[in-house]
């Protein structure tokens, strides 16, 4: 790599050496870090990533991540940009610290720098005689020092750690023992429970104190306007009381007259500001109009296991434990909430249950925070099902309208999108408010922040609104909708979800309306030789040119998209049978990612957002009634099941030459698309509303 390439952000922020690297404890060396884990194996590619850079062993390298006291602050792990960004800045720093320690050793050693080698952390001369390490050196290294190095190379150990299937570094202790944030202990803490309707805006009639105090179990109650919470020592004892206590309660009912509405005529009908987010190119004359109208729902993040938080206020220090994707902006709300200066407030990542979005972690640690300074004792406050399933933000529901014409020799000639949603990030520290649940009840209320959305590049619900093809012209508008009849925010993806299902599945109608082959008809617009290589691998690896008539119950759709337009390519093959229902039987994805850190994470990653993708497609959707929400458990809000699991092949398309680029996200809108076109291929019939469930595909056969 040349040294002119552009200074990572999170170094700009954070310069000094010292913010990413120190020497110990004992033999080993700690780096520092701001992405954290979420079961996304980030840990497990950063150590990779500093290993080659100081020529390490992994047991020599203690990784310490998302920690307000001790790491830099990189915002919050999302958007796919751990590697992308986190392991780039740790490539700078390690960098630069290498050619510090390396200087010394060489003068060290009477030697020229080019002639060291290294091995786990040691440095000798050419015939291996003589020799020290970073341990020996650094009492004369100040790590105080401003970071100048670009990374002209990271592969400094002998055999490089980049590139392989390391296994990964955080299951041990889940495995074997308390990895879970869920299991950690503050001696003498209190467990918590909240008491709160079925949707976050609900409120009180009356709260019965005394009585709520009197129930077995509780020793204290927290209350302060609508945030009210139940404190005990024994937590068994506090969820027994939890049901006698909601006997006691009267919620307020829900003023909803959007209940029961279909989504394209619920968003369409909302107040809403349009902007033209973008337009290139002029439309050509004479061409066919073709019009269809794609939906997905609101959709809950489902984590297995609800939110947790562990607060502890003693000392004049606020510690709070969450498994928050930003430990800063957390911090910051928490303290902005609380009165407190933020120096006064420190939050530590512990692992949660794997959630790729803004799910209730933040909200719960608030909860714990408030609940701590209230009665000055540690506490442990965990959701129950019912709190995650109708308290945690929701994934935004998104309508695409797309409208394209295409010429006598089957070409795209204009194309025109509208789409309609509300903003996809309310995360904690975004906006101009406070985006905590809690900090919403509690008296006097905190204000909430305006509603906005993210802007391209990156985009909310506009991301991956600008379809990937080169298409004379492209129009589209995004009709940005401020209030919404559920909580919503970050949730997987995005907008990329909604509009490359979108995309790709008007793709394939325009494909038949053009009598065209699905890949040839792609390939005829793609000139993108990246975006074509995983597509036509992907149609390679699921037999394509085998691919039977239509109509016969058995289908196999492709689709493929470059997440956010500028990271990971990602293209996807489904084979399905439809009964009563649809069955994915096979999946076939192919990735670029360029340089990939750890080929064995990057596939897990394509595994796991396929299958959280097909349960979003052929299962997933909020419901509510004027009573709250009504999709807050399993059997309201089914997910995918271990049964319903396809065999799944993934296949990497190598990049060494190419930077490293964030593919946690890019199988989702793909996979979706995929499972759509192949249920079209398998009906001879287009089911465009989300999700494909048993109950509107019975519902379009019968219409059709």
């Amino acid at each position: 790599m040349s040294s002119t390439l552009s200074t990572p952000p999170a170094i700009q922020a954070h310069p000094r050496l010292g913010q990413w690297l120190r020497i110990g404890p004992g033999r080993q060396l700690t780096v520092f870090t701001g992405k954290v884990e979420l079961g996304q194996g980030i840990e497990t590619a950063l150590v990779q990533i500093a290993c080659d850079g100081l020529g390490l062993m992994p047991a020599q390298l203690v990784l310490v991540a998302g920690h307000t006291d001790r790491s830099p602050d990189e915002g919050y792990t999302a958007g796919s940009l751990s590697v992308q960004y986190g392991g780039a800045a740790l490539r700078w720093a390690c960098a630069h610290a290498w050619s510090v320690f390396v200087a010394l050793a060489a003068r060290r050693l009477d030697v020229s720098p080019s002639d060291l080698q290294v091995d786990a952390g040691c440095f000798s001369d050419a015939g291996g005689t003589r020799g020290t390490d970073y341990w020996e050196l650094a009492a004369e290294i100040d790590l105080d020092v401003a970071i100048v190095s670009a990374p002209a190379s990271i592969r400094h150990a002998p055999e490089p750690y980049v590139g392989r299937s390391l296994p990964r570094v955080d299951l041990r202790a889940k495995l074997t023992g308390a990895g879970y944030l869920q299991d950690l202990v503050i001696p003498g803490m209190q467990h918590v429970r909240m008491l709160r309707g079925r949707h976050p805006s609900q409120r009180l009639a009356a709260v019965p104190l005394a009585e709520l105090r009197a129930l077995p179990g509780v020793s204290q109650v927290v209350q302060s306007g609508r945030f009210l919470a139940l404190v005990g020592p024994h937590e068994g004892a506090l969820v027994r009381a939890l049901p006698k206590a909601r006997k006691l309660l009267d919620f307020d009912a829900m003023p909803d007259p959007h209940a029961g509405q279909d989504t394209v005529t619920l968003l369409q009908g909302l107040p809403a500001s349009t902007r033209r987010v973008h337009e290139g190119g002029t439309p050509g004359t004479g061409l066919q109009a073709y019009s269809a109208t794609y939906s997905r729902p609101y959709l809950a993040h489902a984590s297995i296991g609800p939110a947790c938080a562990l607060a502890d206020p003693r000392g004049g220090q606020l510690r709070v434990w969450s498994h928050t994707q930003g430990v800063y902006p957390l911090r910051d709300q928490i303290a902005a909430a609380l009165g407190r200066e933020a120096a006064t407030v420190e939050v530590i990542h512990a692992p949660g249950a794997g959630c790729y979005g803004h799910n209730g972690a933040d909200d719960a640690a608030f909860d714990a925070a408030f609940a701590a300074t209230r009665i000055g004792q540690p506490v442990r406050v965990q959701w129950m099902r019912e709190d995650e399933m109708s308290m945690s933000p929701f994934g935004s529901a998104s309508v695409v309208q797309l409208t394209a014409g295409l010429d006598d020799a089957g070409r795209i000639g204009g194309w025109a999108m509208s789409l309609w949603s509300h903003t996809h990030m309310n995360r904690p520290g975004w906006g101009d408010g406070i985006n905590l649940l809690g900090a919403w009840e509690v008296d006097p209320p905190l204000p909430r922040p305006t509603p906005r959305d993210l802007p391209l590049p990156m985009g909310g619900g506009d991301r991956n609104a600008i379809a990937l093809y080169d298409l004379p012209h492209q129009q589209v508008d995004y009709h940005f909708i401020p209030d919404s009849p559920v909580r919503v925010s970050a949730l997987r993806s995005l907008g990329s979800y909604a509009n490359l299902y979108a995309i790709e599945s008007f793709m394939d109608e325009l494909a038949q309306w053009a009598g065209c082959d699905p890949v040839e008809f792609r390939l005829r617009h793609l000139g993108d030789p990246r975006a074509r290589a995983v597509l036509e691998a992907a149609a390679e690896m699921a037999g394509w040119r085998r691919r039977g008539e239509s109509g016969s119950g058995s289908g196999l759709g492709i689709a493929v998209g470059r997440y956010k337009n500028q990271a990971a390519y990602c293209a996807v093959a489904m084979q399905v049978s439809v009964e009563e229902k649809v069955r994915v039987e096979k999946a076939w994805a192919v990735v670029d990612a360029g340089v990939v850190v750890n080929p064995d994470g990057l596939v897990n990653q394509i595994e796991g957002g396929l299958l959280q993708s097909l349960s979003w497609t052929l299962k997933e959707s909020v419901t509510w009634d004027r009573s709250g929400i009504t999709s807050g458990d399993w059997e309201h809000y089914p997910i995918l099941g271990f049964d319903e699991i396809p065999e799944i092949a993934v296949r990497v398309i190598e990049r060494p030459g190419e930077p490293s680029l964030g593919a946690g996200e890019a199988a989702a809108g793909p996979a979706a698309a995929a499972v759509a076109n192949a249920v079209a291929h398998a009906l001879d019939l287009r089911a465009r509303q989300l999700p494909l469930s048993a109950e509107r595909l019975a519902h379009l056969i019968t219409a059709g």
